[in-house]
C-alpha cells in the first residue's frame, strides 16, 4: 500500500494548512509526508492540521516523521494539531494506539476532526 498525502485549497480553513494522509506510514512511505510538511511550512504555512483518520497503519518511521513534524512547527513558532478519531472500542484510530502505546500521543493536540482542530475555542482530546 502507499500513503497519499492531500493538501485543502489554501485559505479554506483560515490560516491552518490541512493535510489530509491515507494509506501506510512506514519506511518507505513516510518521507511523502516528510516532504509535504517541509513544502508547506517553506510557503509559509506555519499553522498545520495533519488528518490522520485514514492512515491504517504506522510505524516507528512515521511515529518520527510525526515527531519531527512537531518540532520543525514549532521551531517556527507555528502549531500542529493532528486528527484521530477515538471514538473507542476497535475505532480508535491506528495511528492512536501507536503513539499512546509508545507513550508520545501526549506530545500532541488531537482532535476528533477537521472543523475542531481549525477552531480556536474547541480543546483538544485528552491523551
Amino acid at each position: 500500500m502507499t500513503l497519499k498525502v492531500t493538501d485543502d485549497e489554501w485559505g479554506e480553513w483560515g490560516e491552518w494548512a490541512v493535510l489530509r494522509v491515507s494509506g501506510e506510514m512506514d519506511l518507505v512511505t513516510s518521507p511523502v509526508l516528510r516532504r509535504r510538511v517541509h513544502e508547506a511550512v517553506a510557503e509559509g504555512r506555519h499553522s498545520l492540521v495533519l488528518d490522520l483518520s485514514e492512515v491504517l497503519f504506522c510505524d516507528s518511521s512515521g511515529v518520527g516523521v510525526l515527531i519531527a513534524t512537531r518540532r520543525l512547527v514549532r521551531s517556527c513558532q507555528g502549531r500542529l494539531r493532528l486528527i484521530l478519531p477515538a471514538q473507542g472500542g476497535s475505532d480508535v484510530s491506528h495511528v492512536n494506539r501507536v503513539l499512546g502505546a509508545l507513550g508520545v500521543r501526549r506530545l500532541f493536540d488531537v482532535y476528533p476532526d477537521v472543523v475542531s482542530a481549525v477552531d480556536e475555542e474547541s480543546s483538544p482530546l485528552s491523551a
